[in-house]
């Protein structure tokens, strides 16, 4: 049971699940300290940056709206996220260390059907 424990952690994909979610979570709080920013900045221009006690007409709405802002805030951040990723994945992919190599030299067999294709061009 030990060994059969051991051989599941020491597997590559565990690993990488752990830093994965590892990760994940700092990279949580770097989106709601973000978030925190943003609806500071509304609340400096709007006058006030939590809506939670927006009530029209007896409707408590406004915690549905910081769920929005907040929704619409992370997806924003995401988006960023995503967008800086793939620029630096292009960046990298078109770099000449990751060139592609030469395509391979052409076998026997490719170079005589080249030259039998060419003398019955010639005929």
């Amino acid at each position: 049971m030990l060994k059969e424990f051991r051989n599941f952690i020491l597997k590559g994909n565990m690993l990488d699940l752990a830093v994965g979610v590892i990760i994940a979570g700092a990279f949580g709080k770097v989106v709601t300290a973000f978030t925190d920013i943003l609806l500071a900045a509304i609340g400096k221009i709007g006058g006030q940056p939590d809506f939670s006690s927006y009530k029209p007409e007896g409707f408590p709405i406004g915690v549905f709206l910081n769920s929005v802002i907040s929704l619409l805030m992370v997806g924003f951040a995401l988006f960023i996220v995503v967008k800086a990723y793939n620029t630096a994945k292009a960046r990298f992919e078109k770099s000449p260390e990751a060139a592609p190599a030469a395509p391979p030299e052409p076998t026997a067999e490719e170079k005589l059907l080249t030259e039998i294709r060419d003398l019955l061009k010639q005929k």
